[in-house]
């Protein structure tokens, strides 16, 4: 009984340590108090209706949406037939391809980022939207890699060699065979992918520029100067339409039961 006691203490615990920011952050949001606190104070809508009024939050809202859509779509482009090729054949430094994979997750992001800006000054044949595109690009890569990777490991072998003895060639089979039996892997890869470009701060940090800021980056800049709920609001804001999304994702595809 006392070891049941002791999970139910530490599992609570862990929630709390989990959830309890959220929770705080969501009930500031509510406070009429002119400044960031809690426990709130009354209860007033007033400052979801300033965040979404205002034009630099929705501006770096668009921008940062059509970034973490692109990249994420980017991503998807060239992580597949990489997943493939690592997941399905063996070939001399093979190793070092898994290693150059993720390497935009192991090295800190400060540092990528910043690396990042050394080039492209250096290059001076990109925009400051396309120089973003390819940094967030470069960071959601590896996981979709892995997951679409993991998902086609778990796809039988054999019933692709069975199309192959049937004539299909490697493509067709890639394309008729593999693609419909992963595609949970690849909305999985996508959504993982959206939700990190759309929430970096790291590589958005050096490689914004004047007029071209994402959310994150302005929430940032907006808490250096006001410190009212404003920006509680809009991270609940975020907060629920990120779970509307992968509830409505794990409902319609099933992602939870078969990941």
């Amino acid at each position: 009984m006392s070891g049941k006691i002791f999970t139910y203490v530490m599992l609570t615990i862990a929630i709390i340590f989990l959830i309890g920011p959220f929770i705080i952050i969501f009930a500031a949001s509510f406070s009429e108090s002119e400044v960031l606190s809690f426990p709130p104070k009354g209860f007033t809508l007033q400052w979801f209706k300033k965040v979404i009024s205002m034009p630099m939050f929705i501006r770096s809202f668009e921008t940062s949406l059509w970034v973490a859509i692109l990249a994420s779509l980017l991503a998807l482009l060239l992580g597949i037939p990489v997943a493939y090729v690592l997941a399905r054949f063996d070939f001399p430094g093979k190793r070092f391809v898994e290693i150059l994979t993720t390497l935009p997750v192991i090295i800190p992001q400060m540092v990528a980022g910043l690396a990042l800006l050394r080039i492209f000054i250096i290059m001076e044949i990109f925009s400051i939207r396309t120089t973003l595109l390819i940094g967030h690009t470069a960071i959601v890569l590896p996981f979709a890699v892995r997951i679409i990777s993991s998902s086609i490991l778990n796809f039988p072998y054999s019933i692709e060699e069975a199309a192959i003895s049937l004539g299909a060639s490697r493509l067709r089979v890639f394309i008729n065979v593999v693609l419909p039996n992963i595609t949970v892997g690849i909305i999985s890869a996508f959504i993982l992918t959206f939700i990190t470009s759309f929430n970096n701060v790291p590589i958005s940090l050096f490689l914004t520029g004047p007029g071209i800021s994402t959310l994150p980056i302005v929430m940032m800049t907006y808490m250096e100067y006001y410190y009212d709920p404003s920006i509680a609001a809009l991270a609940t804001l975020l907060i629920l339409i990120t779970l509307g999304v992968v509830l409505v994702m794990q409902k319609l595809l099933g992602i939870s039961k078969m990941l």
